[in-house]
């Protein structure tokens, strides 16, 4: 069911987001125009298949299709111009867009090439009012000597619109403590610390990411609703949880946490969480992968039974809790 539209005062405000992964925002027209430049004929109807999962090792393996058509810069500077386009019509201002460099170096592809071709693309959007920054990310079954290439490569870089390094994946496969060292790399290197943890793992993924590797915010996050003492802990030292409901439905994340055979999005926690006082900033992870958009989400939240003045202060957090000092937040 499609979500009900926003009220006139939300939809008008200004938002920020800031847990959206470049790759996932493809639509099935850019993967067909992808595919026509590297001589595949591709339907869209093919993609829109590929598109539909009910768990989370679907998502993955469509994921790893949809970047196998990611292959030379130009294919990146189209896909984050689409991107860009689909932002502003949103009235998003402000955006971190995960980049999946530990699959560029997985590909033996050139992540500063991709990169800057990405900044050329994205740069014209900077004076339409939208404002990009990046987060290099690190694939977390391909272990830590991975990850610490990713690191690496954000050095290389040498760019200031780089702010956080983090690492998606199965985070049940290596152990959290095994990234310690690339952590302090990175922190090192002066970048923010982020990680996707209580997605479909326990409370103690969250936990282990905050005490063992400094994670400033957390991807998704949702499994602390089990854990009463760990959202104290949250609320009390204000670590957001970069909530994606749409994405917790489509990949059954929601329904596992749940320990249930399925769920609906009214089911999803983020009012306990976001009530209990822990930062909440709202985001589509993979809007076109899971068929949705920021306003959506927004929607979604309202579902879920938050009050409008709730829903302000949820737009108001995405900005707070940037890496970077944004103007223009949220209703100004």
């Amino acid at each position: 069911m499609k979500p009900p539209p926003l009220s006139p005062r939300i939809a008008s405000l200004p938002k920020a987001e800031l847990h959206l992964h470049l790759e996932g925002s493809i639509t099935p027209a850019t993967i067909c125009a992808l595919a026509a430049c590297h001589g595949i004929a591709l339907a869209e109807e093919e993609v829109r298949q590929r598109y539909a999962y009910s768990n989370f090792p679907g998502f993955i393996e469509a994921f790893k299709w949809v970047t196998s058509f990611l292959r030379e810069p130009r294919d990146y500077a189209l896909v984050a111009e689409n991107l860009a386009e689909q932002l502003l019509a949103q009235k998003v201002a402000y955006a971190e867009v995960t980049l999946s460099v530990g699959i560029m170096l997985l590909r033996k592809q050139q992540p500063q090439a991709n990169f800057e071709a990405v900044l050329r693309a994205t740069e014209p959007f900077e004076r339409r009012g939208l404002r990009f920054r990046w987060i290099f990310d690190a694939v977390r079954q391909f272990g830590p000597e991975a990850a610490m290439a990713v690191v690496e490569s954000a050095k290389e870089c040498n760019s200031s619109a780089i702010v956080a390094f983090g690492i998606g994946g199965d985070e049940m496969s290596v152990a959290t403590k095994d990234f310690r060292p690339v952590y302090d790399r990175a922190r090192e290197l002066g970048f923010h610390a982020l990680i996707h943890a209580g997605e479909i793992g326990g409370p103690d993924k969250i936990r282990e990411a905050i005490e063992l590797l400094g994670a400033e915010r957390i991807g998704h996050g949702i499994a602390a609703i089990h854990d009463p003492a760990l959202m104290e802990l949250l609320a009390e030292r204000k670590i957001p949880l970069e909530i994606c409901p749409g994405s917790n439905l489509k990949t059954g994340a929601l329904a596992r946490q749940l320990r249930r055979e399925s769920a609906r999005i009214e089911d999803h926690p983020l009012p306990v969480l976001f009530r209990r006082g822990i930062p909440v900033v709202l985001s589509t992870d993979d809007p076109a992968m899971f068929h949705t958009t920021l306003e959506e989400e927004y929607s979604n939240a309202s579902r879920m039974g938050l009050q409008e003045e709730e829903l302000e202060r949820i737009v108001q957090m995405s900005f707070d809790h940037a890496f970077v000092p944004i103007s223009g937040k949220a209703g100004a």
